[in-house]
């Protein structure tokens, strides 16, 4: 049978993106609700949360995704305004500067509530709902390419990043039974409002000598890939982390050299 177009379309489908505010959060809302989903953002911050739904046009919810209540009273409040949630971006995180020999348990425990308990958190709630209605569905989690490489500094937030690839595969297995589909997605440089604020003069030339695909990423192309996993093009897809990073994972620290273009790995002249 040939592929059907419209299988890409979420129409009358009910998502939640947690972080929805701002960054790879507001893409991936943006994105799924241009293709039939009515969203609901989920986002720590006040007035970035009112300010992204009335721009969007879709449900706002400020919530603390970290807090157990706060994700159980957004859920019901979506699901009564909007109807059962059939697909989950869990797209919040964190991150701040965690030397191993500097970092204090605060500070893991920190970087852990940020980037890995709300996954668990949003995931279980969420799929609860789906399986006690009997709908199928599609969850996705944000993690990081470096929950696949060392990242010197960053020791607990890629901790807590390799963490999320795990549980995607093993939430995958648990709840593939109930026809719910559990994937991840792992950006590198993409520009988001954020990266754009701190980072130098010259940085986007940077980022084309370190990304493969010679430029840094857009947050409508991790929207783009949220999207698939979100539809039935994806129906057969479970437990796997897309990289969606111009090839810098694959890369494996080959770069392009400043000078000649040509791919080095590692110090140059």
């Amino acid at each position: 049978m040939a592929i059907d177009p419209s299988k890409i379309l979420l129409d009358g489908r009910v998502a939640v993106v947690t972080g929805g505010g701002s960054g790879i959060g507001r893409g991936v809302a943006e994105g799924l609700k241009a293709f039939g989903a009515h969203v609901a953002i989920w986002e720590k911050v006040p007035e970035a949360c009112a300010a992204t739904a009335d721009a969007l046009g879709v449900l706002g919810i400020p919530t603390d995704v970290r807090d157990t209540d706060q994700v159980d009273a957004a859920l019901a409040q979506t699901v009564a305004e909007l109807g059962p949630v059939t697909i989950l971006v869990n797209n919040a995180g964190g991150v701040f500067w965690s030397p191993i020999l500097e970092t204090s348990p605060n500070g893991w425990d920190a970087l852990y509530k940020a980037n890995l308990k709300h996954v668990f958190l949003c995931t279980q709630r969420v799929a609860r709902g789906m399986v006690d209605a009997g709908l199928s569905g599609s969850i996705m989690s944000v993690t990081s390419i470096e929950g696949v490489r060392a990242a010197p500094g960053y020791a607990a937030y890629a901790a807590a990043k390799a963490g999320v690839i795990n549980y995607t595969k093993t939430a995958a297995l648990e709840l593939a039974p109930h026809g719910i589909r559990i994937n991840a997605l792992a950006p590198d440089i993409t520009l988001t409002e954020g990266i754009q604020a701190v980072a130098p003069p010259g940085s986007e030339e940077r980022f084309g000598f370190t990304v493969p695909m010679g430029r840094a990423g857009h947050v409508d192309e991790m929207a783009g890939a949220a999207v698939f996993l979100a539809s039935d093009l994806s129906s057969y897809i479970t437990g796997q982390t897309i990289h969606v990073d111009g090839g810098t994972d694959a890369a494996g620290g080959w770069y392009h050299h400043p000078q000649t273009g040509a791919y080095s790995l590692g110090p140059t002249d």
